[in-house]
Order: structure tokens, then sequence, then C-alpha cells
């Protein structure tokens, strides 16, 4: 399943945002914030290239009968966010997907960035805080899917980090910043696909940059 998971005027923030990157990257602050997680830099462009390109793909895991009907063309406004809500297509019915962008990527990184840990028990003790933040916080909104505050995750994680791991906060705050997106905001409501009238539930979010490339990023900025 192929498709863009932002509006038009977001997909020209995207487009004008992706010029700036390369003058990020040359002043060095995402260099900066996965040097810190032991990412080198060879392989810093590669990383965002797969995480950008990856935000479109969704891989379909299953498809339930939806309890409600859609809402058609409806734009719908979530913490100052606009979505539009896509339309159904026949039979109604809702696809669970995993979006490899904004799920499978980051999972894979903290996974590796975890076998590097000093204390990953800490590490995981983290993720469980910034886990139950974003669970209490995240919000089903019908036509969109779980819709939790931007800034909650990368605070939390990186404040966790830094109390629990202080000698690798950089790394503990992405880790416990995306995984904890990712299990307290995605997989802790998987239950709720079936009522939120959406014609997709994609694990991972509306996509990477809005999501949780940059819960990682601002957590290890702020750790």
């Amino acid at each position: 399943m192929f498709f863009h998971p932002l509006v038009l005027f977001m997909m020209m923030i995207l487009v004008v945002s992706v010029l700036v990157l390369f003058f990020v990257v040359q002043i060095g602050v995402i260099s900066y914030a996965f040097d810190k997680i032991g990412i080198p830099s060879e392989a810093l462009f590669s990383l965002l290239l797969l995480s950008w390109v990856g935000s479109w793909v969704n891989i379909p895991l299953a498809r339930f009968p939806a309890a409600e009907s859609g809402m058609e063309g409806v734009v719908v406004r979530v913490f100052g966010q606009r979505y539009v809500v896509p339309q159904w297509r026949q039979p109604r019915q809702t696809v669970l997907a995993v979006n490899v962008g904004g799920a499978l990527v980051p999972t894979f990184l903290s996974l590796y960035l975890l076998t590097q840990a000093l204390a990953p028990l800490r590490v995981v003790v983290a993720t469980a805080a910034v886990t139950f933040l974003t669970y209490r916080w995240a919000r089903p909104v019908a036509g969109i899917g779980i819709v939790v505050p931007m800034l909650l995750p990368p605070l939390s994680a990186a404040l966790a980090a830094l109390l629990l791991v202080p000698q690798q906060a950089p790394l503990a705050a992405y880790v416990a910043g995306t995984m904890g997106t990712l299990i307290g905001g995605d997989l802790l409501h998987v239950r709720q696909v079936t009522t939120l009238a959406t014609p997709v539930a994609s694990i991972g979010g509306a996509g990477t940059f809005d999501g949780v490339f940059l819960t990682g990023i601002i957590a290890v900025l702020l750790a």
C-alpha cells in the first residue's frame, strides 16, 4: 500500500524542508544527534533517505470490518495538525498496516542501539516510562487514528534518559522516544482499530517526519 500521509500544504513544507535538510546536515545538527547515539556520519544520509522513502510505504497486516461509517472528505484538526480523512473503498473495512519509515526503520535502529547500551535494563525502564505517558495521552480520533501531542514523547524521553542513563543519555533518549511512541501510541491501541472509522490504521503514524523520526531526533538533542 502506497499513499502519501501529508496534505498538499504539508507536502509543500516537506519539499522545502528537504532542501533545508541538506544545509542542516552540513552544519551538523542532525549529524551531531546521530553521532551521539553511535551512528557513523557516512551512514547518516542513507538512513535519512530510507526513513523518508519508507514513510510512503505501508505493509498491510490484517483487515477488520469497520464498526462505524467513514467520514469522506472531512478535514480534522488535532493538536494543531490538519488531517484529511481518506475516502473509503468498498467494502468498508479497516486495514491494519505497518509503516516502513515510521515503524520498521526506527525499531531496527533502536534494537541495534540497545545492544550497544552499557545499561540496557535502564534503557528499557526509560522506554517503559515514555510508553506509559504516551499511552495515557494518546487520543483515538475517528477517521484519523491514534494521535499524540508531538512534544510529549521527546521531552519525557530526554528526561527519563538523563535521570536513568546519564552516561548514555542520547542513546537512551532515542530508544525510549521512538519505541515509547510506537508502543504506547500505536501497539497498545490496536484493539481500538475497528472503532476509528478509518480505511487505514498504520502503525508508525502519519509519516516519519511528523512522528517517530522527529521524536528520536528531538529527544537526542534535548538529552
